[in-house]
Parts: structure tokens; C-alpha cells; sequence
């Protein structure tokens, strides 16, 4: 984990990953002063069935960071390359798995079958240990998708014409907050996914999202 911060990032100062998706404003009037406070959107519970046929739920997770990305088996080119590449990122945190959660929701759950699942997690070796590749209701992971983990601009109603595809990779800190968007298909974008992921890791809770204190490489919080 450590390494993948340091080889990572080169500067003496780094952020942590911001919150994404801000909600709404919150007015505090405290001593005599008046705040303001960003609410940002927490990604509701769900539960699916996963490639072992286990109903597995978002709550089952807690206390982990939540990498979410869509696929479907039958596609031919963009997404063996997206799942390969979540490969490499489960393989990085091997030593550290209980840490992260990597979760692959089905856009085309009718043809993804559990059956269907099982046999594309055994193709890329999968380790269901941490890596969950689901299948549930189209309507639930399409409105998830567009509502929860906004990687849809467009609106549907999940029916058999509805389609929604991606190579993004989304990372949901311990709370269920959305932390940071990731091109699954681009090298640089899989390194800052797997030390933003460390970084989340680290990171001390805090009653509100929003108020960050920088990590010093040095070793100073």
C-alpha cells in the first residue's frame, strides 16, 4: 500500500481525493455565526446476486473502499480489456485485500446469468474473495447506474431497448461516498485508482464530508 502511494505520487504534498456529487447545502448558525456546509450524495444500500449465487448486499461491505464498474459477458472488446485491468488491481492489493471491494455490476443481466458469471470469473481467474461480478433486476442496476452512481447522463426506463455502457471505474469510500471517477481503460488513471484507493484507506473519519486535512509525505498529519 505504501509503495503505491510513493511510486505514485512524487510531490512532497498530496490530496486526498475529493467528495463528488454535492447534494445540497446545509445552513449552521452557531455562536452567533452562520456556516455553510456542502451535503454530498452516500450511495444507497443495494443487494444482487453474485457469480457464487450469494445475495450480496453494499451493507455487507462495510468498513471497506468500493470500486464499482459495468460490464456485460458478451462484450467483445471493451470490456475483457476493463476486466483485465481490475485484474491487475485486485492482484496489486493481494496482501491488503480485506481492504478493498472491487464490485461488477451487469448491464445485460438477462444473458448474465449466475451460470454465465461464474464461467467469465473462472476465464480471468477471479478471486470472488473481494471481487464480485453481479447480476440482479435490469431496472434496480440501471437506476443505480444513473441515480446512485451517476455514470449515465442520459434517462431510461431499464426495458429491453435500454442501454448503458462504461469504462469507468467508481470508488465509494468506507461511507458510501463517492470519491473519484477513473478511465478503467487508460494505465495512468488505473495508478491514481489504486493509490486514491490506499489513500481512502487511511483516511481518518470525519462527521462531515468536506473538511480534508492534507497527507504529508514527510510523515506529518
Amino acid at each position: 500500500m505504501g509503495f503505491l502511494i510513493v511510486d505514485h505520487y512524487s510531490k512532497n504534498i498530496v490530496s486526498i481525493p475529493r467528495y463528488y456529487v454535492a447534494e445540497g447545502v446545509d445552513t449552521v448558525f452557531k455562536d452567533g455565526k452562520t456556516t455553510y456546509d456542502t451535503v454530498y450524495h452516500q450511495v444507497k444500500n443495494f443487494q444482487l446476486t453474485n457469480q457464487l449465487g450469494q445475495q450480496v448486499s453494499l451493507d455487507d461491505l462495510d468498513g471497506k473502499i468500493v470500486v464499482v464498474n459495468l460490464f456485460f459477458t458478451h462484450c467483445p472488446v471493451v470490456c475483457p480489456k476493463l476486466t483485465k485491468n481490475i485484474k491487475s488491481l485486485q492482484d496489486a492489493f493481494v496482501k491488503n485485500d480485506t481492504l478493498v471491494q472491487f464490485l461488477s455490476l451487469s448491464v445485460d443481466p438477462v444473458r448474465d446469468s449466475v451460470s454465465q458469471l461464474k464461467r467469465y470469473a473462472d476465464h480471468f481467474d477471479i478471486d470472488p474473495g473481494n471481487w464480485w461480478l453481479m447480476t440482479g433486476s435490469k431496472q434496480e442496476i440501471y437506476d443505480l447506474a444513473r441515480h446512485e452512481l451517476f455514470v449515465s447522463a442520459t434517462e431510461g426506463d431499464g426495458g429491453p431497448n435500454d442501454f448503458i455502457h462504461s469504462e469507468k471505474l467508481i470508488v465509494l469510500d468506507k461511507n458510501r461516498y463517492i470519491r473519484g471517477y477513473y478511465n478503467g481503460l487508460d494505465s495512468t488513471d488505473l495508478g491514481r485508482c489504486a493509490a486514491d484507493v490506499a489513500f481512502l484507506f487511511l483516511e481518518k473519519d470525519h462527521t462531515k464530508p468536506g473538511l480534508l486535512k492534507r497527507i504529508f509525505s514527510g510523515g506529518d498529519h
